[in-house]
């Protein structure tokens, strides 16, 4: 059987302990600092604040004299090598990743149409210097023929008019003859019927009249002959004034075939490069990629075969916070580090951008719509590598790169 619990008796006052002396050594001691206990810590404390005051200070002159980014990539010139003329390619004389100098041999195209357009242009050539040359000569032989004829119709016309002007003369004396001859035969009439003259000399009056009478008639149809052939050469002569247009004319027709040579020379000078333009070379030096040709291939004009990177020329592009151009200038130091090699190159800050990558991208953003958030944007910056930094052209475009710029 368990024992029953015993309950407290809360009357009885509880058992008074004695207060024991206070030990003032050991309540010292507890209340003594901890760098009178180690002296040397406020020394190591010291220390460490001005390690770190001063560490601050180079982290912050370093940073504040850099300017760096990992938004960098190398650049160079991408030239693109096409065809000029249309053909069937027949050889192809390099292949992808091959170095090539500027005027090496890539595609040979087919020539035999472009040598056949040679043969064609030539003969139309040799056709208009021949139409040229006839042209030519004729000009002189016109000029000449056509003045001896405006001499000597001028010279008719002349004669014509002095013959006219006889003719008048001729009826002129005519006239005056025939006048006394019927005044005498009209005098002679009126003696005849008195009977104081005889027969025979009325009969001479008579026939001296008629012939006075004939001669008149003679005389002013010699006026008409020779006013008809005044207007004949005087017809002669306006025909013969147009000489200087037919000059005109035949000099307009030689200058027209003296430009139809220049258009046959023109145009045997498009065959003839056409005809070059087969042979397809290189136009820079650099590494072939990019190929679009095989043997055998119908190219077109203008259509791509290669593309050369120009490893000679190359630069890096870094596109840097807008934030970070305070201080940036051309011709600042860069070092630049390729995450490729692992290794760092010289260069110096050539150019920055003429505005943001946003303002050049394919759906720049409208910030007048209203649902504008500012964004800190970015300004590509070309960076040079000094000359002679690449000497093996190990940097390709498009590997990335850490530039970083001592802005001060």
């Amino acid at each position: 059987m368990a024992d029953p619990i015993k309950i407290p008796d809360y009357e009885e006052e509880p058992e008074q302990k004695e207060p024991q002396p206070i030990d003032r050594q050991s309540a010292k001691k507890e209340h003594v600092g901890f760098f009178r206990e180690h002296p040397s810590a406020k020394w190591v404390l010291s220390l460490v604040a001005v390690a770190l005051i001063v560490g601050g200070v180079f982290i912050w002159h370093y940073y504040s004299v850099r300017e760096s980014t990992d938004d960098a990539q190398i650049d160079a010139h991408i030239d693109p090598i096409s065809a000029r003329v249309s053909g069937t390619v027949l050889r192809v004389l390099t292949e992808e990743n091959r170095f090539v100098k500027a005027g090496d041999l890539l595609v040979e195209l087919d020539p035999k149409d472009y040598e056949v357009a040679v043969q064609r242009a030539r003969a139309d050539l040799a056709e208009a210097q021949a139409n040229a040359a006839a042209a030519n000569v004729g000009v002189p032989l016109t000029s000449a023929t056509s003045s001896g004829q405006l001499a000597a119709a001028n010279a008719g016309l002349t004669a014509a008019d002095r013959e006219i002007d006889a003719a008048n003369a001729r009826v002129q004396e005519a006239q005056a003859n025939y006048d006394k001859v019927a005044a005498d035969l009209k005098r002679m009439t009126q003696l005849i019927h008195k009977d104081e003259i005889s027969q025979q000399q009325y009969d001479a009056a008579v026939a001296a009249e008629s012939s006075a009478r004939a001669t008149l008639l003679v005389a002013r149809a010699a006026v008409a002959s020779a006013e008809g052939r005044a207007a004949q050469a005087k017809a002669q002569a306006e025909s013969a004034h147009t000489v200087p247009e037919q000059i005109r004319v035949m000099q307009d027709r030689a200058s027209s075939a003296l430009a139809q040579v220049e258009r046959y020379r023109a145009a045997l000078a498009q065959a003839e490069l056409n005809l070059q333009y087969t042979k397809i070379f290189a136009s820079v030096s650099g590494i072939v990629s990019k190929r679009n040709v095989e043997p055998g291939q119908v190219v077109q004009a203008g259509q791509p075969l290669f593309a050369i990177v120009n490893l000679d020329d190359i630069w890096v592009t870094a596109n840097f916070k807008e934030t970070q151009l305070k201080n940036m200038r051309p011709g600042q130091p860069v070092k630049i580090h390729v995450d490729a090699y692992g290794r760092d190159y010289d260069g110096t800050v050539e150019s920055i951008g003429g505005a943001t990558g946003a303002r050049f991208s394919l759906l720049p953003p409208e910030n007048a719509t209203g649902n504008y958030v500012k964004v800190v944007q970015r300004v590509p910056v070309r960076v040079r590598l000094d000359k002679g930094a690449d000497p093996d052209h190990q940097l390709r475009p498009g590997m990335s790169v850490v530039p970083t710029v001592f802005v001060k």
